[in-house]
């Protein structure tokens, strides 16, 4: 890590044209990388992570990793906007991804195709985010990594998309501090779609 590298992560990133964000019952974008409906027919739990080495994706990916243990019938991504090495580094560090397929998006065109750009300064450095951010490294030993790629103000959020290759849950994240809900992405998948 150098500090070069840490600095040129509070740079804003490159425009890429935004999609809206699906909404529950829209069918899920679709891309070479994140395919919908999957190819193996389960139901997915995705999640755009913010930068490696931000505390908020460490605890979402060692959440889902812990999921995808427990409900082996999900696909759980996860998806990084980090370059691949810098991504493979993080992964190494937290001893892997487990049974969570890892997906580099260096470019952020499925983040774009998903609705996920830049955030504003208070969606990164809210009060609220700043004390979960010490309060996550208090309670669960998870602080801030090196950041060596990857943007601060790019927005993360999380979906849940049935096996017909539809939203039941989800969106992009209120603030920087929004981990994964697991719990509510699975009871959501185990729901009937409403379809109006």
């Amino acid at each position: 890590m150098s500090i070069s590298k840490e600095l040129a992560s509070w740079f804003s990133p490159s425009y890429v044209k935004l999609a809206t964000a699906p909404r529950v019952g829209d069918k899920a974008p679709s891309d070479p990388k994140l395919g919908f409906p999957a190819k193996n027919a389960k139901l997915t739990v995705v999640a755009f992570l913010r930068h490696c080495g931000c505390p908020f994706a460490e605890a979402t990916l060692l959440a889902m990793r812990t999921a995808a243990t427990q409900h082996p019938d999900i696909n759980f991504i996860a998806i990084s906007h980090s370059d691949q090495r810098s991504t493979e580094k993080w992964l190494n560090e937290l001893e892997g991804p487990g049974s969570v397929t890892v997906v580099v998006d260096a470019e952020r065109q499925i983040y774009a195709k998903w609705g996920l750009g830049v955030v504003s300064l208070g969606h990164v450095l809210s009060p609220a985010s700043l004390v979960n951010a010490w309060k996550l490294g208090k309670e669960q030993g998870i602080w801030n990594r090196p950041t060596e790629s990857g943007s601060r103000w790019q927005s993360s959020g999380y979906w849940a998309v049935d096996q017909e290759g539809y939203v039941r849950w989800g969106g992009p994240a209120a603030r920087a501090d929004d981990v994964l809900n697991v719990d509510e992405a699975v009871k959501a998948l185990q729901r009937p779609l409403e379809r109006l």
